[in-house]
């Protein structure tokens, strides 16, 4: 067996003339250059938001284990790099009940008291809760504007606060995704534009091209939203590129 290799994703947008091109070639896959921030046995490295609600995360089978205990947000934190920038994030996750739940990415405090953290959220939960949560994108933010860009959107956020969408050519549906079975994710973070992977094939992506208020770095946490909702995450990866 010869070494591991890498295929590159490549994505540029360019405005001309107020007109957006795309371009877009390639695909992902493969672990080299990428790290485990989860042993399989502890959550060590991890930290829960609420402390009230730590028991919300076990571990069990060599999975994190999410349990919603209450109908508010809940957070399980990775501790061993808190100011990520620019990065990739590999996991796979099953949901076991109905629910609604996903990862928060350049998280930071919201000192509003609007939510728990400010961050871009890459939306998960089960099969059948609709494009606008599983393989979706979500903005927590303090004070902006926070856009919709479902699953299968391909958004660009201006300057000036405009925006413009587009739809993803065979992006992921579902039926790529299994039902109360694992599936691979792959969350990519490359300065202010975030792509969203659900079993090899994309699913949402954005541009966030405002410069004031950008969330430009933070931590990485698993959340849950709903009392009920049981989830799991195993084999998360993660690859500083920044």
């Amino acid at each position: 067996m010869g070494p591991p290799t890498r295929l590159w994703r490549f994505s540029l947008v360019v405005f001309c003339g107020g007109i957006l091109l795309w371009s877009s070639c390639g695909t992902i896959q493969d672990e080299v250059g990428f790290s485990p921030i989860f042993d399989g046995k502890t959550l060590a490295d991890w930290r829960a938001v609420p402390e009230s609600l730590r028991e919300s995360w076990s571990v069990t089978d060599g999975a994190i284990q999410g349990t919603g205990l209450e109908d508010r947000l809940a957070y399980l934190v990775y501790s061993g790099d808190e100011e990520l920038r620019d990065f990739e994030l590999k996991f796979s996750y099953r949901m076991l009940t109905d629910g609604n739940t996903g990862v928060e990415l350049r998280a930071r405090v919201d000192t509003t008291g609007k939510r728990p953290f400010e961050g871009y959220h890459a939306d998960l939960g089960h099969v059948g809760i609709g494009p606008n949560i599983l393989g979706a994108w979500d903005f927590h933010f303090a004070a902006r504007k926070e856009f919709p860009c479902a699953r299968g959107a391909r958004l660009v956020i201006r300057e000036d606060g405009t925006s413009h969408e587009e739809t993803i050519e065979d992006h992921v549906g579902l039926d790529d995704i299994k039902k109360r079975d694992w599936n691979r994710s792959h969350i990519l973070a490359s300065g202010n534009h975030f792509q969203f992977f659900i079993n090899g094939k994309l699913s949402s992506e954005f541009f966030d091209g405002i410069g004031a208020g950008r969330l430009e770095s933070g931590f990485v946490a698993l959340q849950l939203h709903n009392e009920g909702t049981v989830v799991q995450f195993k084999n998360l990866l993660l690859e500083r590129t920044m």
